[in-house]
């Protein structure tokens, strides 16, 4: 019986570092086709009926993502999280209306700056393909990391000190 444990156990964790390898690849790969330009906007109109203007002293997570899109959900933690310590716009594409998107975020308790990129104009200007993807950008508006698909809380927290220095 303790043999059995152990070879299930084995057999989840093989499967675990499959599945991350797998990711990794994927998000390598999805990444190479996304924009690398410096960041140019300088602002952008949030759901809440705000501007939100681009701080150019410190660095910035962008982070496109749909409520339709399960990776998104399961990350959205993460970015919430994120965005009470550092600068985060979020871009939610195809996801709904002004009012669907409030009532999205209000049933979750998110509280992350959101823009509506109901047209995807956003979405094409940073030549995305697949969600959720991320960009951080240094306090220069530089590139400094982009993820396509889940990065954990620890990872982004990493990846913007990172972008700090």
């Amino acid at each position: 019986m303790k043999s059995k444990f152990k070879n299930f156990i084995k057999e989840i964790l093989l499967f675990v570092l499959v599945m991350s390898i797998f990711a990794n690849i994927f998000s390598f790969y999805k990444s190479t086709d996304l924009n690398k330009e410096p960041l140019q906007l300088s602002e952008v109109p949030l759901i809440n009926n705000k501007i939100y203007t681009f701080n150019h002293e410190r660095p910035i997570l962008i982070h496109f993502w749909a409520t339709w899109c399960p990776t998104c959900k399961v990350e959205a933690s993460n970015i919430n999280l994120l965005s009470k310590h550092y600068d985060v716009v979020t871009f939610a594409v195809n996801s709904g209306n002004k009012a669907a998107l409030i009532d999205y975020l209000l049933k979750n308790d998110f509280n992350f700056n959101v823009v509506n990129d109901i047209n995807s104009n956003y979405s094409k200007e940073f030549e995305i393909a697949a969600f959720p993807t991320t960009f951080i950008y240094n306090k220069n508006k530089e590139l400094v990391f982009s993820e396509v698909g889940y990065t954990s809380t620890i990872g982004l927290f990493l990846r913007m000190r990172w972008a700090s220095f």
